[in-house]
């Protein structure tokens, strides 16, 4: 875990790993848009120009759609909302802010909206896979306790540690997974002010210090849900891309295949990452349980739930792409 990478010289500013994998994954992303988009428009700038309304607007609505999920985790602390450094973002929201405005975009310069999102496909799956390597080193997202061989360890008052330590009933869980003495709570900060929470490291004498490190008061191990997720990630991204390979070789006027129509490569994406995500969901330790009358799963978590309107989604957009390809061919026959 290493949520930031290093300090800039000469100044107290720290580079934060997840916003630097952040900016790597929308770089790939955009590089392969670029090269996979040559047929479609000549000016690659107009293309880069895209991908950056999209990046802005993805962010925005990732995080307002995160935020308005867990709102009761910004009472108080309003400016919270603004802190993306340190992880909280939707896929949905993001996808649809993005989509959106791309679309929008598109339409203006007189584009191919479906086939421009069936290569923006490709490189949001890119990005995801870099993302997630960035909400690794960040902490967060993180994993059930486990105890299989490839099973990771945070360190001492990480978001995995703290969880581990406290109830956490919209999980259904009353008791924490580890139990901390009273010794590890409270503190007085350089103010003189008493804080009951956990103690800093620093704080800590030597003995809970080693018993935190390597002791039995050592963090649970947990599964590697980030990696999990970013190897998702890229294998989507290549799944898509050989997918939409195959779109490619079938843009023949009097094709009937269904998933060939344009379009088809983006409403895949909905319903793979939504598979995906919904099965990835069950090691993950992070996201509370959702009982409320939109949920179809009940009990399942939130992103679970939202991972079955994803599938839903994509198999609607499938329908709609394909119908839509079927009437512009009688439309020129």
């Amino acid at each position: 875990m290493h949520p930031e990478l290093f300090t800039i010289p000469f100044t107290p500013l720290t580079v934060k790993s997840y916003g630097t994998m952040m900016v790597i994954g929308f770089l790939a992303a955009v590089y392969v848009i670029r090269r996979l988009s040559r047929d479609i428009t000549p000016d690659a700038q107009m293309i880069t120009n895209a991908s950056l309304y999209a990046l802005v607007a993805g962010v925005a609505g990732a995080r307002v759609f995160y935020v308005l999920h867990y709102f009761d985790r910004f009472r108080g602390d309003l400016l919270g909302v603004f802190a993306v450094w340190q992880g909280g973002l939707e896929l949905v929201g993001g996808v649809l802010a993005a989509v959106g405005v791309i679309a929008i975009y598109l339409r203006y310069h007189k584009l191919p909206v479906l086939r421009y999102l069936d290569i923006l496909a490709v490189g949001l799956m890119l990005a995801l896979g870099f993302g997630r390597i960035g909400c690794f080193l960040n902490g967060c997202c993180y994993g059930r306790p486990a105890d299989v061989p490839w099973a990771v360890q945070f360190p001492y008052g990480s978001l995995a540690y703290r969880s581990q330590i406290e109830t956490n009933p919209s999980r259904n869980r009353y008791e924490p997974q580890l139990r901390l003495p009273n010794e590890f709570f409270g503190y007085y900060d350089e103010k003189g002010n008493f804080d009951s929470a956990l103690k800093p490291f620093k704080k800590l004498t030597a003995e809970q210090q080693q018993q935190v490190r390597s002791g039995k008061y050592r963090c649970l191990a947990v599964h590697p849900t980030e990696l999990y997720s970013s190897a998702n990630g890229f294998v989507l991204c290549v799944i898509l891309y050989l997918f939409w390979r195959r779109t490619q070789k079938a843009r023949r006027p009097n094709n009937k295949k269904l998933l060939t129509a344009p379009g088809s490569t983006f409403a895949l994406m909905f319903i793979l990452y939504g598979i995906t995500r919904f099965f990835i969901e069950f090691v993950r330790d992070d996201n509370p349980f959702e009982h409320g009358f939109w949920a179809i799963y009940k009990g399942g978590t939130i992103s679970q739930n939202l991972a079955i309107y994803m599938i839903l989604f994509g198999l609607g957009l499938v329908l709609v792409f394909h119908s839509i390809a079927h009437t512009t061919r009688k439309s020129k026959s």
